[in-house]
């Protein structure tokens, strides 16, 4: 079966470019489109999408306002921000509200196409040193009291999974960390999943911002 696209952006030629591509593939249908965030969440309540590819600055309502609240919708699409280089914040506001990724709207015909379909099949598409990047850029706007509540969420975690934990949040892959901690690779995936099952957590994306938002991990690598 096809997967169906919603494309929401208030520029009309940079829909017209992306349904371009998505309608050259033979896995891809672009169902439904949206000029604003509003306008997007009203059609997602009559038409059936499987991924979401939202703007962040739009009129009336923008996309992460937009992408919270329809991740919050019972069983809703993945949602991939699109941004520029010079909003990396609107990406990671974007990641806290729900989406499973972030790219940047100048990517590759070929990049957008896998990233579609590793959103879709629920994988995040925020490549490790992305995410350090841009967790290290804009972490210091996160909560990292000790005292903060959440903080008592970790204690559900063994102490080899809170070290995977923060290895996630510094941005190792898998294979790095199975290397940092002579373990092998499918051993490191089973934590992994583990981590996501006991914290209720949707994919690695919400891993790294947890691990920051709790204190666990600091700008620029840091544990705690």
């Amino acid at each position: 079966m096809s997967i169906r696209v919603m494309l929401v952006d208030d520029q009309v030629l940079l829909r017209t470019g992306f349904r371009m591509v998505l309608a050259a593939q033979p896995d891809m249908e672009v169902v439904a489109e949206a000029g604003d965030g509003a306008e997007a969440i009203e059609i997602l309540r009559s038409t059936a999408v499987d991924v979401v590819l939202m703007d962040v600055r739009m009129p009336r309502l923008d996309g992460v306002e937009a992408t919270r609240r329809i991740c919050a919708a019972p069983q809703p699409p993945k949602v991939l921000i699109l941004t520029t280089f010079d909003l990396d914040e609107y990406a990671f506001s974007g990641l806290k509200a729900g989406a499973s990724g972030f790219m940047l709207k100048d990517v590759p015909p070929g990049e957008l196409l896998s990233a579609i379909r590793s959103v879709h099949s629920g994988d995040a598409v925020v490549a490790p040193s992305t995410t350090r990047r841009l967790l290290d850029r804009f972490s210091p706007m996160l909560p990292v009291t000790g005292s903060e509540p959440r903080d008592k969420t970790l204690e559900k975690l063994t102490e080899r999974e809170r070290e995977v934990m923060m290895l996630v949040a510094q941005g190792l892959s898998n294979g790095e960390i199975a290397a940092r901690l002579v373990l092998s690779e499918a051993t490191v995936k089973t934590h992994v999943g583990r981590i996501l099952t006991k914290l209720a957590l949707r994919d690695r994306v919400q891993v790294v911002v947890l691990a920051y938002e709790t204190g666990l991990v600091r700008a620029g690598g840091g544990n705690v």
